[in-house]
């Protein structure tokens, strides 16, 4: 009947249509309507249709099942029965949406996931699992023979580095052959050298290698001038660097690589290392049932079967104890390669040392120690990478927090209240208020006209925030994945090749976020092409400029730091075949990106802005906040970088640079804000440089740490090097913390003037 049809419309409201099986159009009625609505369509029609009520429960919409009820009142669907109105000569269609009961959908997907969760864990079979991101477990036999790599000779007197070979060194019986080097490393001057020192799992022995030929005067000024310098012998052990321990001042020191020579105090003769003292940490592996291995290549699953072949011994650790030792070069030329000597106790006397002058023969020996550990494969590198004065880290963030906290409150509560008190009194006048408001107004509201005229130097503007977001975006990238362990040192170069291949990849946002800039700013698209060119050479063409003078002096000093003629035209080619395309590819997609629309219309006739002085200043001075909260780790990464230390405290990297945008985005509102109310609508260039002045003091710190902390450093070549590569990492930061700091003023301004009326 008619009531009952209003009944349960009231009952189910708007979740339930009322449909013909003919398919026509969904209607909805008002329960008072309802009954003249169905007599008036009725007459229509005719009376011979009949059409049969059926309800689709919530349950049946989950399974996907359709259910026809017919009897009297239907109420509530989630109750135990459910029942529908047959009149004579027709029915309603009640469909019912999930909408009924959101709640009982969501039960349900509770329950599914819940059962699922709950088969998957008793039906997994109990397994153990590591993951060191680039590098995979080896094991050894018994007695297998093990060899030693040799890496550069680096220094941190001079951060020149050198073969190993570029010494009268040992060399192997079956030549020298390089390592493959990945891109990273060969930009960090890293070349991977086999080493005659050899050893057998689990075998103690002290092995004679070779004595060199009379030393004559030019092998005598060079060993004596690597001593000087402080060069250090980088040996790797199954991927593992070697480390030494010194006690200096009662405290135990941590080194990586051992030294060239050393000059005793009281003393200017030179003594070589020519005897070492090696220990390896091994640890005892006894397989799995089913064991993955990754072999960089694929991957081979090991059964059960194969636990004997699969078991064996890990290097967990390498140690060395270098000496200095005289030997009597007649007896030791009778000997050969790998003939067993006589075990020494180091340090000896000065009076047995080897002294370098000229017409001397140097031996060269070397002792081997296996010690068992219970040192596991995964934790082998906690040595080489504990955290040390993390106190200072957290010191550092809450620095900066606080700087965030002083700053929001700022922009925060005073723009909040009195922007938004002079927009409110502003909307509330009439028109010929507003006018005489206008006249005895002063501040931003002035500028309203000039407020998004065009700056100066605007295609530079637009490659700048362009090249910004592209340094912006590798850097976060690059710093989230080391801080989620993807990006080991146990993969030499893997962070530098990394950000390499991200900043070629994100060429396609630099294109895109500079032309629509440059299409926002002169609402045309024509000169997209020249913007992309430019965003695509700016900041790559000064680092390579920088790079080239820089590898121009390491050639001529024969380091192998410099970049090899290949490598230097396979940049080259990435550059213009893979960066250049991209840019290109995003200046494009920029012209069919809708441009930003202002909110207010520009003036003709330019505004004359008030003489206003020392705004320069302020500008300089806002760089300190952001540099505050850099600073800290900024020393911990410069001393990883030039004093030859590992750096792996990317979390606390991560979190220092997400606050450092913070602080830029905050310091570069408020001096935006300050400019225009001091009536100065120039604020493009000033809000980028407002936070971007932080890489001045950036730069200038690197310069203090030059003098004060790296005083050792010695030679033009040396000081050089250290000052293009800072102003390379200073450029990128003021192109990556201006951009933040523009894009965000930029957003504040639109939002401003975008709330004011204008006729």
């Amino acid at each position: 009947s008619t009531s009952d049809r209003a009944r349960t419309a009231r009952d189910y409201g708007s979740s339930i249509d009322y449909r013909g099986t003919s398919g026509r159009k969904r209607s909805r009625r008002k329960p008072g309507r309802e009954g003249k609505g169905r007599e008036e369509g009725e007459g229509r029609k005719g009376a011979g249709r009949q059409r049969k009520a059926s309800v689709l429960s919530p349950l049946a919409v989950i399974s996907g099942q359709r259910v026809d009820l017919t009897a009297a009142t239907g109420a509530r669907l989630l109750g135990a029965r459910a029942t529908a109105i047959r009149a004579d000569h027709d029915a309603i269609q009640i469909q019912v949406i999930g909408k009924v009961c959101p709640e009982l959908l969501i039960m349900v997907k509770g329950w599914v996931f819940s059962a699922l969760l709950v088969v998957f864990t008793v039906f997994t079979p109990p397994c153990e699992a590591f993951y060191l991101p680039g590098s995979y477990m080896h094991t050894y036999r018994q007695g297998e023979e093990i060899g030693a790599k040799v890496n550069s000779l680096t220094s941190i007197e001079t951060e020149l580095p050198f073969s190993y070979y570029s010494l009268p060194y040992c060399r192997p019986k079956d030549g020298i052959r390089k390592s493959a080097e990945n891109l990273g490393e060969l930009l960090m001057g890293d070349q991977i050298d086999n080493s005659p020192y050899r050893f057998r799992v689990n075998v103690n022995e002290s092995l004679y290698l070779c004595t060199t030929n009379p030393l004559d005067e030019a092998d005598v000024n060079l060993l004596k001038q690597r001593s000087r310098d402080l060069y250090q012998v980088n040996m790797i052990l199954d991927n593992l660097p070697v480390r030494r321990f010194t006690e200096q001042n009662g405290m135990t020191i941590q080194w990586t690589g051992y030294p060239v020579g050393y000059i005793p105090e009281g003393t200017t003769d030179v003594y070589i290392i020519n005897h070492l003292k090696f220990k390896v940490l091994v640890h005892k592996y006894e397989g799995g049932n089913v064991k993955v291995v990754g072999t960089g290549e694929g991957m081979e699953v090991i059964s059960g079967t194969d636990n004997d072949a699969n078991s064996g011994f890990e290097i967990v650790g390498f140690e060395v104890v270098p000496c200095s030792l005289k030997r009597d070069p007649e007896a030791m030329l009778k000997l050969k390669m790998y003939d067993k000597i006589e075990p020494v106790s180091c340090p000896v006397e000065l009076e047995k040392s080897q002294l370098i002058r000229e017409k001397e023969q140097i031996t060269f020996t070397y002792e081997v120690e296996f010690v068992n550990s219970d040192i596991r494969w995964p934790s082998r590198w906690d040595a080489y990478l504990k955290m040390e004065g993390s106190k200072i880290h957290w010191f550092s963030i809450m620095n900066s927090l606080m700087v965030i906290l002083f700053l929001a409150g700022i922009v925060f509560v005073i723009f909040l209240r009195t922007v938004r008190r002079d927009l409110t009194r502003y909307e509330e006048l009439d028109k010929e208020a507003q006018a005489q408001m206008n006249e005895e107004l002063s501040g931003w509201k002035l500028v309203v006209g000039d407020v998004f005229r065009e700056p100066t130097s605007s295609k530079l503007l637009c490659v700048m925030i362009g090249d910004g977001v592209q340094i912006l975006g590798m850097a976060i990238v690059t710093i989230l994945f080391a801080a989620f362990g993807f990006m080991s040192p146990a993969s030499r170069g893997m962070l530098l090749t990394g950000m390499i291949v991200l900043y070629m990849l994100l060429g396609v946002v630099a294109g895109y976020a500079a032309v629509r800039l440059w299409r926002t700013i002169k609402g045309t698209s024509e000169g997209w092409r020249s913007v992309s060119w430019s965003t695509a050479c700016f900041f790559p063409g000064i680092v390579f400029i920088v790079l080239t003078v820089l590898n121009f002096m390491l050639w001529a000093r024969n380091s192998t730091g410099a970049l090899p003629i290949s490598l230097f035209f396979g940049l080259l080619s990435l550059w213009f075949c893979v960066s250049v395309p991209l840019t290109l590819l995003g200046g494009f997609f920029g012209t069919r990106a809708e441009p930003i629309e202002f909110p207010v219309r520009t003036n003709q006739i330019p505004r004359e802005i008030p003489t206003k002085k020392y705004s320069w200043l302020f500008i300089l001075g806002a760089g300190t906040l952001p540099f505050g909260t850099l600073f800290i780790e900024l020393f911990f990464i410069l001393s990883s970088i030039w004093l030859g230390r590992f750096y792996y405290v990317f979390g606390f990297l991560l979190v220092v640079l997400l606050l450092l945008v913070v602080v830029c985005a905050e310091v570069s509102v408020v001096l935006t804000y300050m400019h225009l109310c001091a009536e100065d609508w120039r604020w493009w260039w000033k809000a980028f440089f407002a936070s971007a002045t932080v890489a001045l003091y950036v730069f200038l710190y690197s310069i203090n740490y030059l003098v004060f902390d790296l005083r050792s450093l010695s030679g033009p070549v040396s000081a050089m090097l250290y000052i293009g590569y800072s102003f390379i990492v200073s450029l990128a930061i003021m192109l990556a913390t201006g951009t933040v700091g523009f894009l965000t003023s930029f957003s504040f301004v639109h939002y401003l003037f975008a709330s004011v009326k204008i006729d």
